[in-house]
This record gives C-alpha cells, sequence and structure tokens, in this order.
C-alpha cells in the first residue's frame, strides 16, 4: 500500500483541523501537468530501442505489425485522454473529500496542501476503454484469443473495482492480501492455455522429462503471480513518482521482450501470445505516462491503491497469458529485494509501522533512511540522504538496472538453461 497516501489522508488532516493556524495555510492544490511534452520526449528515447526492432531489426509479417500499431495509435489517443481527465476528474474527489497530505513535505507550505487521492482510477477507465475498442480492430467473433481477451479485461476491471473500494474504505493490510485472488478469477477459470513448463536442461536428467504438466498446480501459481504482483507494487511507494514510474519501467521492459520473442520465434502460437501482452502493455504504458506527467515530483495528484493494483494485475496478466511468468518474476527483481526486506515487518516479527516512510527535514529539504525494511530506506541508508526527486530517480534507474540484468541473464542461459 501507499503509506504516504493513507498516511497523509488521515493523520495529518486531524491534525490541521485542531489548529485554525494550520487550516488557514492550507492551501488548495493546483491541478497542473509536469511539461507532458517532456515526458514525451523522454519516454522516446526508451522507445527507440522498441521501434527499431519492429521496424528494422526483425521481419514482422504485416498483419500482425498492422495489429501492434492500431494498437499503439489507440493508446497514444488514450495518452492524451487521460491528460485531459485527471483534472476533471480531481475536482470530483476533492468533493468527496479524497484528498491528502504529502507526509515527505511535512513543515513546509507543500505540505499544507491539499492533494486528490485515487486517481489511478482514471488511468484504469481509459485503458479499458481503449482495450475493448481494439477488440473491433484485431479480434472476431470466433477467435481463440477473444474469450482469454475478455477474460484479461474482466480481472483487470475486477482489480480498478476492489482498488477503488480501498482507496475509500481503507481496507486492512491483511485482506488486500485477498483482493488480488478475487480479480484472478476470471481469468483463471476462463484460462485453456497450457499447465506445462519446461525442465531446465541440466535437470532433465534427474525430473526423467523435459515437460512436465503440472495441472491445477498451475493454476494456483498463477494466483500467486497476480497476488505478489499487485502487492508488490503496493508497497514499493510512499514517494512521488515512483509507483507510476516504475511501472513505465518494466512496461517499456517487456514490450521490448516482447517483440524480441516476436521476432525470434517461428511458432505461430507463440508470436500471438506475445502479440497478446503487447495489446495490453501498450495502453498501459501510454495511460501511466499521462498520470506521471501529473505525479512527478512535486505531485500534483497521487494514485492511490487503485493504480498500484491496477498495473499490478495487468502486468501479471500478460505474463501469465503471454507464457513469461519466469522473466516477469526478473523484471519485478526491485519488488522482489523490496519484498523480501518487508517480511519480517509484514509478519510481525518486528514491529511494523502504519508508515514505513523514510524521515523528512524541512530545513534541508532531504529524505533520511529509517530501519523499516523497505527498498526506499535501504537505497537511502547505503546511499546516503536525498531529496524526494533525486531518490525517485535512482530507484527507477536501479529498476532499469534489474531489466537490463533479465535481458543479459536469458541471453546468457539461452541454449543452456531451456
Amino acid at each position: 500500500m501507499a503509506a504516504r497516501k493513507r498516511g497523509a489522508s488521515k493523520q495529518q488532516p486531524e491534525s490541521h483541523s485542531k489548529s485554525p493556524e494550520s487550516v488557514a495555510t492550507s492551501t488548495d492544490p493546483q491541478i497542473s501537468s509536469s511539461k507532458p511534452t517532456k515526458i514525451l520526449l523522454f519516454s522516446f528515447i526508451f522507445f527507440l530501442p522498441y521501434l527499431y526492432l519492429i521496424f528494422y531489426h526483425y521481419t514482422i509479417e504485416a498483419e500482425l505489425k498492422r495489429s501492434i500499431l492500431i494498437n499503439a495509435s489507440l493508446s497514444f489517443a488514450g495518452f492524451f485522454l487521460t491528460l485531459i481527465m485527471i483534472p476533471v476528474a480531481s475536482r470530483y474527489v476533492l468533493r468527496r473529500n479524497l484528498f491528502g497530505y504529502d507526509i515527505n513535505k511535512k513543515g513546509t507550505p507543500q505540505g499544507l496542501i491539499k492533494v486528490p487521492e485515487s486517481l489511478g482510477i482514471v488511468v484504469g477507465i481509459v485503458f479499458l476503454v481503449v482495450a475493448i475498442l481494439f477488440q473491433y480492430f484485431n479480434f472476431t467473433s470466433d477467435s481463440n484469443w477473444l474469450v482469454e481477451y475478455n477474460a484479461a479485461l474482466a480481472s483487470v476491471c475486477f482489480m480498478i473495482l476492489l482498488g477503488f473500494v480501498d482507496d475509500v474504505l481503507d481496507i486492512p493490510w491483511r485482506v488486500k492480501l485477498v483482493l488480488p485472488t478475487i480479480a484472478a478469477l476470471p481469468l483463471l477459470m476462463a484460462y485453456a492455455g497450457h499447465t506445462t513448463i519446461m525442465i531446465p536442461k541440466p535437470l532433465v536428467e534427474y525430473v526423467g522429462a523435459k515437460i512436465l504438466d503440472l495441472g491445477w498446480i498451475y493454476k494456483l501459481y498463477m494466483g500467486l503471480l497476480a497476488v505478489f504482483c499487485t502487492n508488490s507494487i503496493n508497497i514499493h511507494a510512499g514517494i512521488n513518482g515512483l509507483e507510476v514510474g516504475q511501472t513505465v519501467v518494466i512496461s517499456v521492459a517487456i514490450l521490448i521482450h516482447n517483440i524480441m520473442q516476436i521476432g525470434v520465434s517461428s511458432n505461430h502460437e507463440t508470436k500471438q501470445a506475445h502479440a497478446f501482452s503487447i495489446y495490453l502493455v501498450q495502453p498501459l504504458l501510454a495511460t501511466s505516462l499521462a498520470l506521471l506527467s501529473y505525479n512527478w515530483y512535486p505531485s500534483s495528484v497521487f494514485v492511490g491503491d487503485t493504480y498500484t493494483y491496477f498495473s499490478g494485475m495487468t502486468m501479471a496478466v500478460v505474463g501469465i497469458l503471454g507464457h513469461y511468468s519466469e522473466t516477469l518474476l526478473i523484471f519485478f527483481l526491485p519488488q522482489v529485494i523490496n519484498f523480501l526486506l518487508s517480511l519480517p515487518q509484514l509478519a510481525g516479527i518486528i514491529p511494523c509501522p502504519r508508515h514505513r516512510l523514510p524521515r523528512f527535514d524541512p530545513q534541508t529539504g532531504l529524505l533520511t533512511g529509517t530501519n523499516d525494511g523497505t527498498l526506499v530506506n535501504v537505497s537511502l541508508r547505503l546511499f546516503g540522504r536525498r531529496s524526494e526527486k533525486s531518490l525517485c530517480i535512482l530507484l527507477l534507474v536501479l529498476q532499469a538496472l534489474g531489466c537490463c540484468f533479465c535481458f543479459f541473464l536469458r541471453w546468457i542461459l539461452t541454449g543452456w538453461y531451456k
């Protein structure tokens, strides 16, 4: 969960309401995008390898390339629609008192600004609209992939709903673990793909088979993957731009991985599985970039559990249906590390405060790491005190390095491991 958001919306308002002086100095938010043009230009640098692979490096079937480009065009339109809708939705959530105060700016004028929460609902809705409209251009009524595509959208939609419910009702974190399991049910029930795994070559002689059918265990694994992805994005949070930024970095890595697999594979089903993944990740990336332009430091909006659940579930869905869950988990390497660091506190072995955020010094504007088990705090302890913006950039660089490590690992193990 985004501890910053919860603590801001529930604790700080209480303290401000007791102080007339604080109420007088509290200001309404200015909902403004942090230079969407710069976001687009900066993103284009990361898109270059993706575009190079599509148009030059690999020979991709014309029909498949056409579908990818149509999806990209719809996603691009979704980017601008999200930019327009976020300020409109912000006014409505403020009317319903869905706002918080930024704990990492407490003691400064920015810490008194009401920041609208749960704006992930806008991204989720635009994503669903783009994904549903794309069906008209790509799927026929008898398409084998249509059932799984709709099941994937149902799971994502279910997760958006449950995430928004969590934002409104403030569900206990133990219950949060169950929510992704419920949301994954449409996907698990409609899944008609294989339940087999390829045994790594060094282990074939011990297992006695190259392919092993796991049956219901595979579906259990799918459910657990959905739980991990949604909650891992949710707990690796707490500073401006981190939740959306990590989603953007992982999404770019997923897109590059899918194009590489389409380019090197000669199997039609494999190509379709990776194209299926692209059809969902491109709108996720486009709408997330629009949200990032508002959520980047200093944040004009908070994304809420709605967004973290939605983005985590979407990436889990594409990893499952694209049949590259192992690769997806390596892309999530910082989230895995953060989860392992968090386990003692989440399990109650070590006292776990409601908010595991770093300490903010209003005099210097720098954050200091606490002893809480999060990657945010550990990074501050290792690399020293930093501003919130600098810390977010550092964590996103670590995320990108984790994704690069995944590509390097796949290259090293190709032909030996599988």
